[in-house]
């Protein structure tokens, strides 16, 4: 089983981006890094920080639950937007990070998905 994330356009040719939720984790946790934290610490993913004391226009993509959790509407799709297209475009040294390229790729297509979300108006859905 996995998650799948789509635009809510009722069209199924739309693309989509997908995961099993294990590599979904790790796709975060790599996000977070890239973001100057470590997913770890965050309350709700084991640790005690709180995510107001974070500044990051991903947080809605990163603070919520795999599954049950709220779809993101066209407005917070449009501020993940710019943040995770510059991850995509120009990720940091990845040291021996096998998982690099994958996630690169991953970030790409969500990019295309969250674009089509603001220009459809319509929510990224998790399903």
């Amino acid at each position: 089983m996995g998650l799948v994330l789509f635009p809510g356009d009722d069209d199924t040719s739309s693309p989509d981006v997908s995961w099993s939720y294990t590599g979904f984790k790790v796709f975060r946790r790599w996000l977070a890094q890239a973001e100057g934290f470590a997913l770890e610490e965050m309350r709700g993913f084991g640790g005690q920080r709180t995510w107001n004391d974070l500044s990051t226009p991903l947080a809605p993509l990163l603070d919520r639950p795999d599954d049950d959790g709220p779809d993101l509407s066209p407005i917070q799709c449009a501020a993940i937007l710019p943040r995770l297209q510059e991850i995509a475009n120009h990720p940091q040294a990845a040291g021996t990070d096998p998982l690099l390229p994958r996630h690169i790729v991953d970030a790409r297509q969500l990019v295309i998905v969250l674009q089509l979300c603001v220009e459809k108006d319509v929510d990224l859905l998790f399903g």
